[in-house]
């Protein structure tokens, strides 16, 4: 598929990632077409799943969401449907904000993003725990974000 795009496609691609609001009139002028193919070129990429949606930019610690965690769980089992079992509960817990399997002495590597320490206390031991097929778990807490795109 990487094949199908050209350099402005590419440069669709960058500009849409920066700024997912940009007009269509304002990305034609930053990939040097005009509108109507910027706009055809958009949909293609769209309908391809190239761009998979738009969203904001959050400010978390504005939210009440500063605290964040990264955890690493290894599961007793990592036949075909544990695995499968896990990643289906995955998607059920809120906090989870990204969830990674890992070719690693661990099974997966998830990005947990709560209130406080307190608030990932209970998360980690109601929520992550209890995951199917959850054998083990370590934390390691961000102190801070110096690049998040």
């Amino acid at each position: 598929m990487k094949d199908q795009l050209d350099r402005i496609d590419r440069n669709i691609l960058t500009a849409l990632s920066r700024d997912g609001r940009l007009s269509m009139a304002e990305l034609a002028t930053q990939v040097g077409l005009s509108k109507t193919p910027v706009q055809a070129r958009v949909k293609r990429l769209e309908q391809e799943g190239f761009i998979r949606g738009y969203s904001a930019v959050v400010d978390h610690e504005r939210m009440g969401e500063g605290h964040v965690a990264f955890v690493q769980v290894k599961l007793s089992d990592t036949r075909s449907a544990a695995l499968d079992a896990f990643n289906r509960a995955v998607q059920g817990v809120r906090e989870i904000e990204q969830c990674h399997m890992m070719a690693a002495s661990f099974d997966y590597l998830l990005k947990v993003r709560t209130k406080d320490i307190a608030a990932y206390r209970r998360v980690l031991g109601e929520r992550i725990s209890a995951l199917p097929h959850v054998a083990q778990t370590s934390t390691f807490v961000a102190m801070e974000t110096v690049k998040d795109r």
